[in-house]
């Protein structure tokens, strides 16, 4: 782009400095990685502001600095004759709007389908890459888990990138000739800007339960945040919602884009009824008008089942036949991290992302449902520091509830007092069928060697991440392989024995 564009840009309220009509370098909103004739976007942030750095990148020779701040213009300007300054009323919907003009308007020229909701997500996405696979499209995926392009997998620390990322990604992909990506868009993607003027062909919605509320306070803010999706479609878009949700109401009701519900409720578009679901997957019907649609997965859970409908629709829309769809849906790996089912002798070991009160209450039902009164059920599970406490006794009171056993453990208790945390949680807890392991492993440990014959061990919260937070410090941790060490383990000792 040329740093001329920048004009073009509505938010933009003065500039000072003469405008060269340079080739501009690269988009930046951290200090640290600007470059010569670069733009760099000063943000607000919530714990550290750009515009206190912004000595250090005049000495950089950017080609101009965006500032929201009148009186660090008026300071700055005069320090560097080379650099244009510009204020703006919006620093981060600028940053988004640079970033978009930057990299060539990459959503623009492919097939973006969002998909934003407390819980399921990542499934979603999984289950629409595996549908645009099957019919031979390459295919982009964004979201928690990381980010793939067709077989390429990319990691990441965010659900959804800042601006600049999400574009050179978007662009990426495009590069590569993917046609479609399925995209995870998070409240905060929404409320922080990061996903703004993006085009988007088909946004789904899947729930909204409490969750971020450290972030968003309260239920009405977080539900805003998610309504942001679905007023910036256009008329040729498709709004694809859940409507046993009790939230699509309000979040629907300004969006311009053709409406299609899904559900249990029978005023639905597409019904989802007889769901049935045991520890090796899950078959359902799914009706729209007078056609009636027989589904199989390997995914567990009648959640799921919502998933599929939604990405169902989604791929209908596309133009993808039925037949071709519930093949692909057939076809689609176990998501890792999300309901995954080790076998250990007779034990059923499922290692699951549940770490909201609704997904943690969703996953203990499903097993519920599945296993006899004969067999028992402990829950392995903790909450994040840092973030909403509201959940914790929540959390800890689902975990009682529906569990045998539960022994309340360390997630990543991040900066705050791991003691407090379980405090928070032990709140919540009206029985006396809970122990607490701090030391993750040790929890995990217990819970498979102090389970009775035929159990099932539900090891929640973590999931697919492979790390636990504790204090400022990042270690390598994973569930999955904890569980599979501690396996292997017990089945030497059987061999010796």
């Amino acid at each position: 782009m040329k740093l001329s564009e920048i004009t073009n840009i509505k938010a933009v309220t003065r500039i000072i400095g003469s405008i060269h009509e340079v080739d501009v370098t690269g988009i930046f909103y951290d200090s640290r990685k600007v470059i010569q004739d670069s733009i760099f976007v000063a943000i607000k942030g919530f714990k550290t502001d750009g515009h206190n750095f912004i000595d250090e990148v005049i000495k950089k020779n950017p080609a101009a600095i965006i500032i929201e701040n009148e009186e660090i213009l008026s300071e700055q300007a005069s320090k560097s004759s080379n650099c244009v300054f510009v204020k703006v009323t919006d620093s981060r919907k600028v940053l988004a709007e640079l970033s978009k003009i930057y990299f060539n308007n990459p959503s623009s020229k492919l097939r973006l389908i969002g998909v934003t909701g407390t819980n399921g997500k990542t499934t979603t996405t999984y289950i629409l890459k595996s549908i645009f696979d099957n019919v031979g499209e390459k295919t982009g995926v964004i979201g928690t888990i990381g980010n793939m392009i067709g077989d390429e997998f990319i990691d990441t620390e965010m659900t959804t990138p800042e601006s600049p990322e999400l574009n050179h990604l978007l662009n990426k992909m495009t590069l590569s000739k993917c046609n479609t990506v399925a995209m995870e868009v998070s409240s905060h993607s929404l409320a922080l800007d990061r996903v703004h003027n993006l085009k988007y062909d088909i946004a789904i919605f899947t729930n909204l339960t409490n969750d971020h509320l450290d972030f968003h306070k309260t239920m009405d803010d977080y539900l805003a945040s998610k309504k942001i999706l679905f007023d910036n479609l256009s008329e040729e878009s498709f709004c694809i919602y859940n409507s046993d949700d009790p939230n699509f109401e309000k979040l629907i009701k300004d969006t311009k884009a053709n409406k299609i519900s899904y559900g249990t409720n029978a005023d639905s578009d597409f019904i989802i009824s007889e769901i049935s679901f045991d520890l090796e997957g899950t078959s359902f019907k799914l009706r729209n008008q007078s056609a009636v649609y027989e589904i199989k997965t390997s995914l567990i859970g009648s959640f799921n089942a919502y998933n599929i409908a939604a990405a169902f629709i989604a791929a209908r829309k596309c133009g993808i036949s039925a037949e071709k769809i519930i093949d692909g849906i057939t076809k689609t790996p176990h998501v890792p991290g999300r309901f995954e089912v080790i076998h250990f002798n007779n034990k059923k070991i499922i290692i699951d992302y549940s770490h909201t009160p609704d997904s943690l209450d969703k996953a203990l039902t499903s097993i519920r449902q599945i296993i006899s009164n004969d067999f028992r059920l402990y829950t392995v599970m903790g909450c994040g520091g840092d973030r909403d406490k509201i959940k914790r006794p929540i959390m800890g009171k689902i975990a009682s509830l529906l569990s045998d056993k539960v022994i309340i453990t360390n997630d990543n208790p991040r900066t705050e007092n791991e003691d407090q945390i379980i405090e928070d949680i032990k709140s919540g807890i009206k029985l006396e069928n809970f122990v607490v392991i701090k030391n993750r492993t040790e929890a995990i440990n217990y819970a498979i060697n102090e389970s009775p014959d035929g159990a099932v061990v539900l090891i929640a919260g973590k999931g697919h991440e492979n790390y636990q937070i504790i204090g400022k410090e990042k270690f390598y941790f994973s569930d999955k392989e904890e569980t599979l060490k501690l396996i292997n383990q017990l089945n030497n000792e059987l061999v010796v024995k």
